[in-house]
């Protein structure tokens, strides 16, 4: 006995027996710590992701900021005068200074060192009484003159380099687009006190003011000579009715409507596209009563109004459909600067920003899509006589009631973000109403981006939505079955090519939904809802009519086997449906069940549409679900079910309150994971879906999701810009709503674990 012990002490601590067992240590120490350090890089990358995402995103909700680079006084050369206007460029180094004594300065931005005096070509009498407000997109000004003539001016600053290509600076110039020659716009010779221009396909329309506030109204036609170059001007002449006195006018693009603002507040809107026949369409009071109109300007691109009142408010007017289907005036937002009355609003020449500075000198820039106040600062002391934004909205120019000159660097790069103009509905130009829009990109600078995020989330839900209708029931019937009923021989073929399944590129997936499957849709759609009424009714049918059969009959197929006999069910349940379809068709819905959905429904189609949808990408994600379910449900113990049959359960009770309850986590997993999938698909949504990001959940109409809007998007964004950082935001809600639907998942899985351990 000692002997056998020492043999198998000396075995034990041999040299071989120690060596081997050092290894195994060493294996499951690196086996231990690799799975460690596997774990903690998972979690690092992801943390790392969401902090580059947080990174991008951040910069979007930021303060604007505003900061005094320079103030200086005019010098004597450059003080003759009241400056009427101030006109800047997107260089920040130049801006010129026109005075009422008709002298043009080109004054340098950051020390105030004059450059070049010009001045304008007025006759002898002649003095400058009024110039046109800026409109943002167009360079040229119209100068009113003492006599009834106007004048129109157009600055240009060009960036000069030398011979080697070094850039010098910006070489400002004046030039008069229509020659030097002057306009009439008042025959009688009259002061004007307030001119503005619009432009339009054949030339452009002048209005004017008198002192008393009658208007006057001249359209000049342009024709090039091909020939000579020269520009030869056809001018015509027009009358507004009513005989009233005005404050103000502004005319919309292609002079279709007329604003005249009143003095007391109130405006007419004319209808002036046949201009010897004015129409009156509308009367508005734009301010409160016993207030006053303090300034009025066009937003960038002339769709909408400015309105600057003595209560301290920038209103936005714009033309809106009524229920009647007629054109009214209508306010659709009001911004708040203070309590003084507004005394000058420049709009911004990029973007549908504003600066307003009020009477008491208190400067405010806003952004009206995101009705979003960017900044909001005293400045001056009082309203200043001047000011100007530059082109790019990164400097603004202030002259103080003392002549002296203010001027600030602004840095403000995304103020279109805001929580209203992301999730919330917002009103914009164009349209009778607010509302959900995506709309990144537009055909000119006029565009206002629309930045809603909320149709790409509520379009992320409808494609998951209909993806997991089709695909959960399928994926944890087909488990349940192959799990439990199933033979394993047949399990053994069933199981590995539903997997397979999953290695199918996604893309693939969206050129045949795109390509095929929409359009055989469309082709055979009353056959699909056919299939989705016949298909669980045959099934059902063919089991009822196979249980009735001798057993004789019935115990010729084995257990297990049986879903032979459903493959040629299946397949002919689905050739009944489509070969029926079109004499369904021309039966119920006249021939064309498109065009009932559209005249008679009122549902719109779309060839890719959310059923196609369904189908591809539920497709997709059955193999995910399938696989995580059936694991679940044939790992259950087989003593349970086992018990359960022993105590006079029948297969589908054990299965229902055994099986399924003990798998439930599993189960659950398996879903989640799935709807994780259809959350982030990109390539089926992009190919198959038509990419409309619409709110609503109709099943006929496709729709947009986070990952697709991404992935179209984001190769097409300036890197930095509102646009690049909003995508980057989207990605952000889509990995907060995977964690959390993971997280949450998690969760219920741990507790449902926890209440069937005991079974």
């Amino acid at each position: 006995m000692k002997t056998a012990s020492s043999t198998l002490e000396r075995e034990l601590n041999s040299p071989k027996t120690q060596r081997r067992r050092k290894f195994r240590h060493l294996s499951d120490g690196v086996t231990r710590y690799g799975i460690a350090a596997g774990g903690i890089g998972v979690i690092v990358a992801i943390s790392l992701i969401f902090f580059y995402l947080l990174y991008e995103v951040v910069p979007l909700f930021q303060d604007a900021e505003i900061e005094e680079v320079n103030q200086y006084g005019l010098q004597t050369s450059q003080a003759t005068g009241q400056t009427l206007r101030l006109v800047a460029e997107e260089q920040n180094e130049v801006f010129a200074r026109i005075t009422d004594t008709g002298q043009v300065n080109f004054v340098s931005v950051a020390s105030g060192t004059p450059l070049e005096t010009l001045k304008l070509p007025l006759d002898e009498g002649q003095s400058l009484t009024s110039i046109s407000p800026t409109l943002p997109g167009d360079e040229v000004l119209v100068l009113g003159l003492s006599d009834g003539q106007v004048l129109l001016i157009e600055f240009s600053f060009n960036v000069e380099f030398d011979a080697e290509g070094n850039r010098i600076g910006v070489d400002p110039e004046m030039t008069f687009p229509y020659g030097e020659d002057t306009l009439t716009l008042d025959p009688e010779g009259r002061a004007l006190t307030s001119v503005t221009r619009q432009t339009g396909r054949t030339g452009f329309i002048l209005g004017g003011l008198v002192e008393g506030g009658e208007p006057l109204l001249k359209k000049v036609t342009t024709r090039e000579n091909m020939m000579t170059g020269e520009v030869e001007l056809t001018e015509q002449t027009a009358d507004l009715p009513g005989n009233r006195l005005y404050q103000q006018l502004l005319f919309s693009e292609d002079h279709i409507y007329t604003y005249a603002a009143r003095a007391d507040g109130w405006m007419d809107v004319f209808n002036t596209r046949k201009l010897q026949e004015p129409e009156l369409m509308q009367e508005v009071m734009l301010v409160a009563p016993g207030e006053e109109v303090t300034d009025l300007r066009f937003q960038l691109g002339s769709d909408s109004l400015l309105v600057g009142d003595s209560q301290g408010q920038i209103s936005q007017w714009m033309l809106t459909r009524n229920a009647q289907d007629e054109h009214q005036l209508t306010n659709i937002r009001t911004l708040k600067l203070g309590d003084a009355p507004i005394r000058v609003i420049e709009p911004e020449h990029r973007r549908k920003g504003l600066v307003a500075v009020d009477e008491n000198g208190r400067v405010g820039i806003y952004n009206t899509t995101a009705e979003n106040e960017v900044i909001d600062r005293q400045l001056l002391e009082a309203a200043p006589r001047a000011a100007a934004i530059s082109p790019r909205a990164s400097h603004l120019l202030l002259e103080d009631v003392n002549g002296k000159m203010h001027s600030y660097a602004v840095d403000n790069p995304h103020p279109e973000a805001s929580m209203k103009a992301l999730w919330g509905k917002t009103w914009y130009e164009g349209y009778d109403e607010p509302e959900y829009i995506w709309q990144s990109s537009g055909a000119s600078n006029d565009y206002e981006p629309k930045f809603s995020i909320t149709p790409l989330a509520l379009g992320t839900l409808k494609a998951a939505f209909y993806a997991m209708l089709l695909s959960v029931p399928l994926a944890i019937c087909g488990a349940m079955y192959t799990a439990y009923f199933m033979a394993p021989a047949v399990r053994k073929k069933v199981k590995p090519v539903i997997e397979l399944m999953e290695a199918l590129p996604t893309v693939i997936l969206g050129f045949f939904a795109g390509l095929f499957l929409a359009p055989f849709f469309e082709l055979h759609l009353p056959g699909i809802f056919a299939l989705m009424i016949l298909m669980p009714v045959g099934l059902v049918a063919f089991g009822y009519a196979w249980a009735q059969l001798p057993d004789n009959l019935r115990f010729i197929v084995p257990d297990g086997w049986h879903v032979i006999l459903l493959l040629p069910v299946v397949l002919l349940i689905g050739w009944f449906s489509f070969a029926m379809s079109q004499p369904l068709e021309v039966f119920f819905f006249g021939g064309d069940m498109r065009t009932w959905l559209t005249n008679d429904m009122g549902i719109t189609y779309d060839q890719r549409n959310s059923i196609v949808v369904g189908f591809a990408m539920g497709f997709a994600v059955i193999p995910t679900i399938y696989s995580i379910a059936e694991d679940a449900l044939f790992g259950v113990p087989k003593s349970l079910s086992h018990g359960s049959l022993a105590l006079g359960a029948t297969a589908w009770q054990t299965l229902v309150r055994v099986i399924l309850p003990t798998a439930s986590p599993g189960i659950f997993s398996a879903v989640m994971i799935g709807m994780g999938r259809a959350v982030g698909e990109t390539m089926i949504v992009l190919m198959a879906t038509g990419n409309t990001p619409v709110m609503n959940f109709n099943i006929f109409e496709g729709m947009r999701t986070l990952a697709a809007n991404i992935a179209v998007e984001m190769g097409e964004s300036a890197v930095d810009s509102s646009h690049y950082r909003i995508l980057f935001l989207a990605a952000l809600v889509l990995f907060g709503f995977t964690f959390f639907v993971n997280t949450l998942a998690e969760l219920v899985r741990q507790r449902l674990r926890k209440k069937y351990s005991t079974l």
